[in-house]
């Protein structure tokens, strides 16, 4: 279900406030500035770090616009908890509506103190006329309120302060203000107590004042002192109203709190460790940079789906508690799900990040008790210090994630430590996957075409498509820059099925310039493809709308995908190949080279593996050894009905040593790099390779 708008909150609100309080709106007016104020908060919940002081500003404005009925504020949080919640955590909800009903509290008890303050100067400054009123105000007040003389000594109290401090108003009469020091009192607080009373300071005074009270607690007041003068503008006494705020400052605390702890652990969470890292940043010095040891737990999605949430909460609570118990002395966070990160705010060495990233490993090694299951767990740890990473803590803490995550692809359970060279390569990996899905939209792969040519009379007999990656800068990038990021993002599915179809159209068009030519097209296909559902319907339908027969496809995937191939991916490469369709293995010789399995597979050709033919100085054909693996793989795939086909043909010495061995295609350099589709046919009539 789709998330609220503004407008759609700011009706239900307006239904249910529209008549609770004297507000001088118009129906439109109302909901306007309703709007207004339910989009702040959710602005607020869609913010992963919420400000709540923008939900208590909310209040504030209700109250300013006169929603001052305790029944508007009720239904404001009754309509707000029904229509916000869609998609939000219960937690950031009443967070959120905790902070917008304390901005409301504390607004009105401040419209309403400011309001009796107005009432009470004027009733004491007329009191002759109106010695009656102010006496009903200042018996009934809410608020607790005192009268006294410049000189300090009270004279009134009223039954609501006497009460706040535990005494009897009495029991207060004749006391002076000098009398409530609290050792909590700023050292100025009461210098501008004594200028207002002299009257050389502001007439009004407020101030928050911790005051004792007579069982030994503290009570937390605003206080607001008035002074009253005589006609002639001399000091003649000093009202006070106080303003007990203990509950409402707890309230604030335990949300300040909330914000800032994470609710299950009761460890720091993400926006206090990053607080702390700021500041940790700012004060740092050379040779004591502030690091981060990030620590995820292996396998924790799996006692979650065994043994059920409550028990994974458990456990993550008690390795909070063993993190915090063993790393004492260093900020220990946890940032959501099963991960917690460990700032040492002063690392003198890398080598010192990576005891502390050892302790914690050790720490969660030992097996958790969860009453009758024993469970045991595991983490990988990212360790890195800001001098090897980052200008800035979010650079940081993506580094240290990075970090973290080469511990779990290296065997999980070990400590990883920062390398700036591998994460540059996973930053441009991941700058690729980023831009992939839009680069295909725009069709910025391209297809070219590279020759299979038979080494016995060097005749064109096909082409291998390759995809390019052209960019709009010009630059350009091959598909072993990019296509393994395409297999793990799941876009080599469309963009697999899109170079099948560009290569099938075009072998048709050759097909149809050339019918004497009768050209292969061979296409890469991936496991993950090959995994893919309706597989084989879409080669169906691919050849079907291009007019190439299937005989004149062949499909190739590399060893490893073949070997590790099982009987339900079998079952298309089975279908592909009784339609006609040929299927070669690319790459042969760097996996498994398991030769046996080979005549379970609808395999008809073998692409032998580059290195075999020209791996550089003292490998390939060239030398003795990979001359005779050449030879008996050839002489193998022979023997079980198989075609060979050698990659990376450099040279006319690899050519003719590849003839001898047996080998029946080449395909490199030696022939032809990869062409645009304009030029292959050219090639059948005047190749550009020497003769044989």
């Amino acid at each position: 279900m789709a998330r609220p708008g503004a407008r759609t909150v700011a009706v239900a609100w307006r239904q249910a406030v529209a008549h609770t309080s004297l507000v001088w709106m118009t129906p439109r007016a109302m909901l306007a500035f309703l709007t207004g104020l339910a989009q702040d908060l959710l602005d607020v919940l869609c913010d992963p770090d919420p400000d709540h002081e923008v939900a208590r500003a909310v209040g504030r404005r209700l109250v300013e616009a006169h929603f001052t009925e305790v029944e508007a504020i009720e239904r404001s949080l009754a309509v707000l908890g029904d229509v916000l919640p869609e998609g939000r955590s219960p937690a950031a909800l009443g967070s959120v509506l905790g902070a917008l009903a304390a901005g409301y509290a504390q607004a009105l008890q401040s419209r309403t103190l400011d309001e009796q303050q107005e009432i009470t100067v004027a009733a004491f400054t007329a009191r002759k006329e109106a010695e009656a009123r102010f006496e009903s105000v200042f018996e009934v007040a809410a608020i607790g309120m005192a009268v006294a003389r410049v000189d300090g000594v009270i004279l009134e109290v009223n039954r609501a302060l006497g009460e706040m401090l535990g005494y009897r108003p009495d029991e207060l009469e004749g006391r002076r203000f000098w009398e409530f020091v609290h050792p909590s009192d700023p050292d100025d607080h009461w210098d501008l107590v004594r200028d207002t009373v002299a009257g050389t300071g502001s007439d009004h005074l407020r101030m928050e004042k911790t005051y004792p009270h007579r069982d030994g607690s503290d009570i937390l007041t605003d206080l607001v002192l008035s002074l009253i003068r005589d006609e002639e503008g001399r000091p003649r006494y000093v009202v006070a109203m106080v303003q007990d705020i203990t509950e409402r400052r707890r309230l604030q605390r335990s949300l300040e709190h909330q914000a800032l702890h994470d609710p299950l652990t009761g460890l720091p969470n993400r926006r206090m460790f990053f607080d702390r890292l700021e500041a940790a940043l700012a004060a740092r010095t050379p040779g004591r940079e502030p690091g981060v040891c990030y620590l995820d737990l292996d396998g924790f999605k799996a006692v979650n789906d065994t043994l059920g949430h409550d028990t994974g909460d458990q456990l993550i609570s008690t390795v909070a508690a063993r993190l915090s118990h063993v790393l004492t002395g260093h900020l220990v966070a946890r940032m959501g799900g099963d991960e917690f990160v460990v700032l040492v705010e002063r690392a003198a060495s890398p080598e010192r990040l990576e005891d502390v990233a050892r302790a914690a490993l050790a720490a969660v090694r030992r097996p958790v008790r969860l009453g009758e299951q024993e469970v045991s767990v595991t983490a990988s740890v990212g360790v890195v210090r800001f001098d090897q990473a980052s200008s800035g803590a979010a650079e940081l803490m993506k580094a240290a994630d990075t970090t973290m995550y080469w511990a779990k692809a290296d065997g999980q359970d070990r400590v990883a430590l920062f390398d700036a060279e591998r994460h540059r390569r996973d930053v441009g990996r991941f700058a690729i996957m980023a831009r992939m899905p839009e680069a295909f939209a725009r069709g910025e792969f391209v297809v070219e075409y590279q020759p299979l040519v038979r080494l016995s009379d060097h005749r064109m007999i096909g082409v291998e498509a390759l995809v390019r990656w052209q960019l709009p800068d010009g630059g350009r990038l091959g598909p072993a820059e990019f296509i393994p990021i395409a297999e793990q993002s799941g876009l080599i599915v469309p963009l697999g099925r899109s170079i099948l179809e560009r290569s099938c159209r075009q072998a048709a068009v050759w097909a149809r310039a050339r019918p004497d030519a009768a050209l292969l097209m061979s296409v890469n296909l991936t496991a993950r493809q090959l995994r893919e559902p309706g597989v084989v319907d879409d080669v169906r339908e691919i050849l079907a709308e291009s007019g190439l027969p299937a005989g004149s496809l062949q499909l190739e995937l590399t060893e490893s995908d073949v070997m590790g191939t099982t009987e339900d991916t079998l079952t298309p490469l089975h279908e592909l190949a009784a339609m006609g369709v040929s299927i070669a293995i690319d790459d042969f010789g760097t996996g498994y080279s398991n030769l046996a399995y080979l005549r379970r597979l609808p395999v008809h050709t073998l692409k032998l593996a580059g290195p075999f033919v020209s791996g550089g100085p003292g490998t390939g054909v060239d030398e003795p050894v990979d001359a005779e693996i050449v030879g008996t793989l050839v002489q193998l795939a022979h023997t079980l009905g198989l075609s060979v086909t050698a990659e990376s043909v450099e040279t006319r010495r690899q050519q003719e040593r590849l003839l001898d061995l047996g080998c029946d295609v080449g395909q490199g350099w030696y022939f032809s790099p990869s062409r645009p589709p304009a030029e292959i046919l050219e090639l059948l009539t005047r190749p550009t390779w020497p003769e044989p």
